[in-house]
C-alpha cells in the first residue's frame, strides 16, 4: 500500500488567502486518498492584518493563538480519517519569499517573537539547532529573491497552484545542482484546487519525527500533477 501526504496546505481559518475551511478542505483530501496533511498556514504579516481584520497590535501569544486555530480546526475537521501535522510558511518582512519549515512545534513559534522580523541567517540556525527542517516554497516564482543554497535544507521542486507560474523545472535543477533536499505540494487555497502534489511513501507519515526522517533518508516519490514518479 501507497500513503499521500500533502506538503503545503492553507485553510481560511488563518492564511489570509485560504479560501476554504478546514471542514471543506478535508473532504476533498479524503476522496482523493491522501493519509497525512501538513497545515502550513501563512506565518506573515498579512495573517494578521488584511481587509478582514487587524491582529497586527495583539501581544505574541494571542498572534500564536490564532495561528494554531487553523491547525487544531484541520485536526477537529479530519476526524481521525487522516493525520494532521503543525507546519508553516513563513514569510519575512524584509522581502516576498516563502519558506516551509517541517517539523514545527507550538513551543518553538511561541518561544520567537515576531519570528517575522527575524533574519533569514539568524532564524535558520535556530531552526535546525530544534531539529526542523528549512526549505523555500516556489524559489522560482516572479518576485523572489534567490536564498543562498547554504541556509537551505531543500526546496520545493513542484508547486501545484494552477494560478502561479512556479518554473518547477527550474527548482528541480537548482535542487541538483546544490544537492538540496526536495519536497512537493499542491499549494491548496482554492475550492477549485485538486490536490496534485505531495510526497508518496510505503509507510503512513503519522507525526513530524516521521516526516523529517523521512525527507532526510529521500525515502519518498515526488507527486507530480496528482501521480507519483520517482
Amino acid at each position: 500500500m501507497r500513503y499521500k501526504t500533502e506538503l503545503h496546505l492553507h485553510n481560511s481559518e488563518v492564511s489570509n488567502c485560504g479560501k476554504v475551511p478546514s471542514r471543506d478542505s478535508a473532504e476533498i483530501y479524503v476522496a482523493h486518498g491522501y493519509s497525512t496533511i501538513v497545515v502550513t498556514n501563512h506565518m506573515s504579516k498579512f495573517t494578521y492584518k488584511n481587509k478582514n481584520f487587524d491582529h497586527s497590535a495583539l501581544p505574541w501569544k494571542e498572534k500564536c493563538d490564532f495561528f494554531m486555530s487553523g491547525y487544531h480546526a484541520m485536526v477537529e475537521a479530519a476526524a481521525g480519517r487522516f493525520n494532521v501535522l503543525f507546519g508553516m510558511e513563513l514569510r519575512s518582512n524584509t522581502n516576498d519569499n516563502d519558506y516551509l519549515i517541517y517539523g514545527m512545534t507550538e513551543d518553538f513559534m511561541r518561544s520567537c517573537p515576531e519570528m517575522m522580523d527575524i533574519p533569514i541567517k539568524q532564524l535558520v540556525p535556530m531552526v535546525r539547532e530544534a531539529g526542523m527542517l528549512f526549505f523555500q516554497a516556489h524559489p522560482f516564482r516572479n518576485n523572489i529573491k534567490i536564498t543562498d543554497p547554504a541556509l537551505l535544507d531543500g526546496i520545493e521542486i513542484y508547486n501545484g497552484h494552477p494560478g502561479h507560474d512556479s518554473r518547477n523545472e527550474i527548482a528541480e535543477l537548482w535542487a541538483k545542482k546544490f544537492n538540496l533536499l526536495t519536497s512537493s505540494g499542491t499549494d491548496f487555497h482554492d475550492p477549485d484546487h485538486i490536490p496534485v502534489g505531495g510526497i508518496e511513501t510505503d509507510f503512513p507519515i503519522t507525526s513530524n519525527a516521521i516526516l523529517l526522517k523521512t525527507l532526510r533518508e529521500g525515502n519518498y516519490s515526488i507527486i507530480r500533477d496528482g501521480s507519483a514518479q520517482i
